[in-house]
């Protein structure tokens, strides 16, 4: 494993932390980082460079190595499928590893002035999962729980009540999900299909971003997240959520299997927002909201975008 590698998923890993690795990056490939800017700090620490249509995006640790890899060979075979999705820059050597933080450089997308549809989720999803895999790319299978074991012992920031009460509720999950059984075909999978993944650009063209969580796997996967978002956060209105499920051809709630992918997508979002309690006030105050509804599986869950 390379050099900074551990299990201590993301250990120190801040914005100040991101904005050096990100600088020593640049240098390494001869790129401006002067005025870079960050866009997003979460799994990743996103930034734009100001001098060059360039994004350099920064994980967490080597924990996340497997999966930046994979991404840069998921965005350079859909280029040769001709999908509309993110760019690697080809000619950087990739990934780059700062400090133990894997780096990726990305074309930039200049956004146009409208952000992308529920009905455009659901096509781009359709024409996704209707690909084959060339015989050279090996994708690992869809991880229902992902970093989430990693998280809950890493976090700093929570109550010692939260970190047992997330691990049993991750075991019962795990639990109901062995009982499942899955009647779709294999394909690939986003396994982070939310429409804040579709980026419109300055053409209108709508373009898939992400990949990180890119696997082969049943299309369930990405059908949960804007299925879990309408049915129990009510973040799409009706016409939105008839949208995708009309471009896309079915509607994830029919099925019998939904309330336990249902369950498991709350817990990700949860744990995902945990990491950044420290951040911010307004984190820490959604985290309490989201932790405080797990714990009663009746209450409404008045979840706010994080």
């Amino acid at each position: 494993m390379p050099s900074g590698a551990g299990t201590n998923e993301g250990a120190g890993f801040t914005s100040a932390v991101a904005a050096r690795v990100m600088t020593e990056a640049c240098r390494r490939t001869a790129l401006n980082s002067d005025a870079a800017r960050l866009l997003r700090f979460g799994e990743n620490a996103i930034f734009r460079l100001a001098s060059h249509p360039v994004v350099v995006r920064i994980a967490r640790s080597t924990d996340y190595l497997p999966s930046v890899r994979n991404e840069v060979h998921v965005s350079r075979w859909l280029a040769r499928e001709g999908l509309p999705a993110a760019r690697v820059v080809d000619d950087i050597e990739q990934p780059l590893i700062i400090d133990g933080r894997p780096v990726t450089f990305w074309h930039l997308i200049e956004e146009g002035d409208r952000k992308a549809t529920y009905g455009e989720l659901g096509a781009i999803l359709r024409d996704l999962h209707s690909l084959e895999l060339p015989a050279g790319l090996k994708l690992p299978s869809y991880s229902p729980f992902g970093r989430t074991a990693l998280r809950i012992d890493a976090v700093t920031g929570i109550s010692e009540d939260d970190r047992q009460f997330l691990r049993k509720r991750g075991h019962e999950l795990r639990d109901r999900l062995a009982e499942l059984r899955f009647e779709s075909m294999k394909g690939p999978v986003h396994g982070d299909a939310h429409v804040q993944n579709l980026m419109v650009d300055a053409c209108g063209q709508v373009i898939l971003i992400d990949f990180e969580g890119f696997c082969y796997d049943y299309p369930e996967w990405d059908l949960m997240v804007t299925a879990t978002e309408h049915d129990s956060l009510g973040w799409q209105t009706p016409e939105q959520y008839a949208e995708f499920v009309a471009a896309y051809g079915r509607d994830l709630r029919e099925w019998a299997g939904f309330p336990t992918l249902r369950g498991i997508q709350e817990f990700q979002m949860t744990t995902w927002l945990m990491q950044n309690v420290a951040e911010s006030p307004e984190a820490a105050e959604e985290y309490a909201r989201r932790i405080a509804s797990l714990r009663d599986d009746d209450a409404p869950r008045h979840w706010h975008p994080g």
